[in-house]
C-alpha cells in the first residue's frame, strides 16, 4: 500500500528523531536557556531531582516534559531516564541544565543521525566551557571527548567518581559531532561551583580510596587522547603534591596562559580541587582489619 505524503513523513520523523534528556536540580537560572535552544529536538524531557524553585514549572512551560527522580549519579540518572522517563524516539542527546545547544550543534546531530547505519550506536560530542564570558579553550583542554547522544537500547553510560567514564565501552562505533555545545558552568556563581565541587571531591576521594582505577598509568603511553587522560589521572593519584602539578599541567602544558586571567582562575581552582580530593583521602577512617577465621 502506497504511503501518503504524511505518513511518509512521520516514518522519517520516527526513524531519525531524537529526544534531548536534560538533568536538573534548583536550575531555574539555567533551565528556561537550555530549553528554548532545544526547539529543534523531536521532543525535551527534564529529569528533575526534586527541585524547590521553579525549574519544573519553567521547563513545562517552554514546552518540556517532566519527570522527576532522585540523582544518585550522572551515570545512573541517565540510565535512568533512557529505561523509565517514557522516550520514545530512537536517539537521546543527553545535557544538563547548565550546557546549551548551538544552531551548528544542532544541525550536525541531524545530518549525522539520518545517516547513521545500524552499527552506529553513539556519537561522541565536545563542549565549551565558559567562564566570566571567556571561552576555556586551552586551560579546560578542548576538545575533551563526552558521549552524549545514544542510539536508545544500544549503550550505557559509566560512573566514574563524581561524573561517568567519558567514552564507555560499547558494542558498536561510536561517532564524532565535532561542533561543540556550550557548558556554562559557573552560571549560578562561583559559591555553587565550590560548594559542588566540595562534594565532587568527596565522591572522587571515596572512589579512589574503594574501586580499582580506570585505567593504568601505562595508559599515558595511548595514542588515544581519552585513554592517556585516563593514564595521567592513574599517575597523578599516586603521587604527592597533585594541586600544584594539576595547575603546572592545565596552565603551562596545555596553554591554559592563552585564556588570560580567566584561564589562570580557572587552573588554580581546579589545582585547589586536586588538593580537596587529596585531603579527603587522607580524612577517610582506616578501615579494620578482616578477620579470618581459624580453622
Amino acid at each position: 500500500m502506497s504511503q501518503t505524503p504524511e505518513s511518509s513523513s512521520q516514518l522519517n520523523r520516527d526513524v531519525a528523531g531524537i529526544c534531548v534528556v536534560v538533568l536538573a536540580k534548583n536550575e531555574q537560572d539555567n533551565i528556561v536557556r537550555c530549553v528554548q535552544a532545544l526547539s529543534w529536538a523531536d521532543e525535551v524531557v527534564v529529569v528533575d531531582d526534586s527541585s524547590t524553585d521553579e525549574t519544573a514549572a519553567l521547563a513545562r512551560a517552554n514546552g518540556a516534559r517532566v519527570v522527576n527522580h532522585s540523582f544518585r549519579s550522572f551515570a545512573e540518572q541517565r540510565n535512568w531516564a533512557l529505561q523509565h522517563a517514557g522516550v520514545s524516539h530512537p536517539w537521546v542527546l543527553m545535557l544538563d541544565a547548565d550546557e546549551v545547544s548551538t544552531e551548528e550543534f544542532a544541525r550536525e546531530i541531524r545530518e549525522k543521525v539520518a545517516s547513521a547505519d545500524d552499527s552506529v550506536v553513539a556519537f561522541r560530542t565536545c563542549r565549551k566551557t565558559i567562564l566570566n564570558g571567556v571561552w576555556l579553550r586551552y586551560s579546560d583542554g578542548f576538545p575533551v571527548w563526552i558521549m552524549r547522544l545514544v542510539r536508545r537500547g544500544h549503550a550505557w553510560f559509566e560512573n566514574s567518581g563524581h561524573g561517568e567514564i567519558p567514552l564507555p565501552k560499547v558494542k558498536g562505533t561510536v561517532g564524532t559531532i565535532r561542533s561543540p555545545f556550550i557548558h556554562h558552568a559557573f552560571s549560578r556563581g562561583m559559591d555553587d561551583w565550590w560548594m559542588r565541587h566540595v562534594r565532587y571531591a568527596a565522591r572522587e576521594a571515596e572512589r579512589e580510596g574503594d574501586r580499582l582505577r580506570d585505567a593504568s598509568p601505562l595508559a599515558f603511553l595511548s595514542l588515544d587522547a581519552g585513554e592517556r587522560r585516563r593514564g595521567l589521572r592513574a599517575i597523578a593519584r599516586q603521587i604527592p603534591g597533585r594541586g600544584p602539578l594539576r595547575f603546572i599541567y592545565q596552565y603551562v602544558l596545555r596553554g591554559g596562559f592563552l585564556d588570560g586571567r580567566q584561564g589562570f582562575l580557572f587552573c588554580r581552582m581546579m589545582a585547589c580541587y586536586e588538593s580537596m580530593i587529596s585531603i579527603r583521602k587522607l580524612d577517610r577512617p582506616a578501615r579494620p582489619p578482616r578477620l579470618v577465621e581459624a580453622k
